[in-house]
C-alpha cells in the first residue's frame, strides 16, 4: 500500500489464494482494471508492470496467463522452439500449434523464462493454459502420464520462483495433480458437467475458478446453485474473454 508517499509491502497472507475469492479473467483487450474481485487473470500484453503493482497495492491477486501446450505465432520468443518440438494446428485456435510436451529438456527452461518474465512484471500467480494436449490430436503420441509429468515439473518451476500455480482444465487428471498446485481454473464446467471433478481442490482449502460462456445455452441461476454445492468461484464471460463478465451472487 501507498501511505505518505512510501511504498508498503503487504502481508504475505494477503496473496493466498482461498475458497470462494472473487475473480474475473480477461485475455483479449481493452482490458478493465477497475473490478470488485480478490482475482484477476491476464493477459501480460494487456497489462504493464504499473497496472500490476496498482492491483497489488489494492490486495488483488494477479495471475499471469501462460500458453505450455502450444506455441502461438505471435509468441516473441516463438525462435526458441525448435522445430521438432512443434507440432499439428489447434483446430480450434488456427494460430497456435501443439509442443510436444515430452521434450521435457527443451521446454522447461523456455516455459521458466516464461514464468520469470510474469514474475518481473509483478504478477503473482501462473495459469497454464493448454494441459491438455494428450486429449488433442497433436501430431505425437501423447499420454496422460505425459502431461501430469509435464505440468507437475511446471508448478515446481513456478513454486520455485515464489509464483503460485493453478491447474487449468483437465479434469480428469485433477486427482493427480491437486497436491503440486495452488488452485484450478476450469471452463464450462457446469456446461460440460465435470465441476464435481475439482472438489479435491475445495475440499483442501484450495479455490476452483469457472467460467462459463455465454455463446452456449446455459440457465446461470442454475450454474450458480451447482457453483455453491462445490465451492467454485463462477463468472459467465463471452468467447474471447474480454471485460464484461456476470458474477454469481455472494
Amino acid at each position: 500500500m501507498v501511505i505518505g508517499g512510501c511504498v508498503l509491502a503487504l502481508p504475505a497472507s494477503a496473496f493466498a489464494f482461498s475458497v470462494g475469492d472473487r475473480w474475473d479473467w480477461q485475455l483479449t483487450e481493452p482490458a478493465d482494471l477497475n473490478r470488485s474481485v480478490k482475482v484477476l487473470a491476464l493477459h501480460p500484453d494487456l497489462v504493464t508492470t504499473q497496472d500490476l503493482a496498482q492491483l497489488r497495492q489494492k490486495g488483488i491477486k494477479s495471475v499471469c496467463y501462460v500458453s505450455v501446450g502450444t506455441l502461438e505465432r505471435t509468441a516473441p520468443d516463438r525462435g526458441e522452439f525448435p522445430r521438432e518440438v512443434i507440432g499439428n494446428t489447434y483446430e480450434d485456435w488456427p494460430d497456435e500449434r501443439f509442443l510436444d510436451i515430452r521434450r521435457i529438456g527443451i521446454l522447461q527452461p523456455i516455459m521458466q523464462a516464461r514464468f520469470e518474465t510474469c514474475k518481473t512484471m509483478g504478477f503473482d500467480a501462473i495459469e497454464p493454459d493448454n494441459m491438455d494436449v494428450h486429449d488433442n490430436d497433436s501430431g505425437f503420441p501423447i499420454t496422460a502420464d505425459h502431461s501430469i509429468a509435464y505440468v507437475r515439473l511446471l508448478g515446481a518451476t513456478a513454486h520455485g520462483l515464489g509464483l503460485k500455480i493453478g491447474q487449468k482444465n483437465v479434469p480428469d487428471l485433477t486427482a493427480d495433480l491437486f497436491d503440486a498446485f495452488d488452485f484450478a481454473i476450469a471452463e464450462s464446467c457446469y456446461q460440460d458437467r465435470s465441476c464435481k471433478a475439482y472438489t479435491n481442490y475445495s475440499k483442501a482449502g484450495k479455490p476452483v475458478f469457472d467460467a462459463e460462456y455465454s455463446d452456449r445455452p446455459i440457465h446461470f441461476s442454475k450454474a450458480c446453485n451447482v457453483a455453491k454445492k462445490y465451492g467454485i468461484s463462477m463468472i459467465l464471460k463471452d468467447r474471447d474473454l474480454t471485460a464484461p463478465a456476470l458474477w454469481c451472487p455472494e
